[in-house]
């Protein structure tokens, strides 16, 4: 059995080509939209918190996944997302196929906001 990644790094290195090169697209993305957040492994996927639990993302044998751990964001979204395979907090899509940036830069907007993000610490 092969070790369980650490980081997003390991994470991706496992992948097939395909399926790393478009996860890789996602977290430049993620990176890009969300710049305070910090990456990390949450339940063997790649994640990203930010006050709290921020998106994750994977692939499985059969498809990427882009995991926003919100189903309201899931459901404030639907009509933009009514293209993909959607579940509670989950956009499901194939490594040929990416999710726009636009798109994902909107709903990880959506999440920091979600989550308090907006909110200004003091330094």
């Amino acid at each position: 059995m092969a070790p369980k990644p650490k980081t997003i790094d390991e994470y991706l290195a496992a992948l097939s080509d395909d399926k790393r090169a478009a996860l890789e697209k996602l977290r430049k993305t993620i990176r890009d939209a969300a710049p305070k957040a910090e990456e990390c492994i949450s339940y063997q996927l790649a994640a990203f918190r930010q006050n709290g639990m921020l998106v994750a993302f994977g692939a499985t044998a059969n498809h990427c996944a882009f995991y926003l751990m919100s189903s309201t964001t899931v459901e404030a979204h639907k009509d933009e997302l009514k293209d993909y395979d959607t579940s509670k907090g989950t956009i499901r899509f194939q490594a040929d196929k990416p999710l726009p940036v636009a798109l994902v830069r909107k709903l990880v907007k959506a999440r920091i906001a979600e989550n308090g993000g907006q909110r200004r610490a003091s330094k």
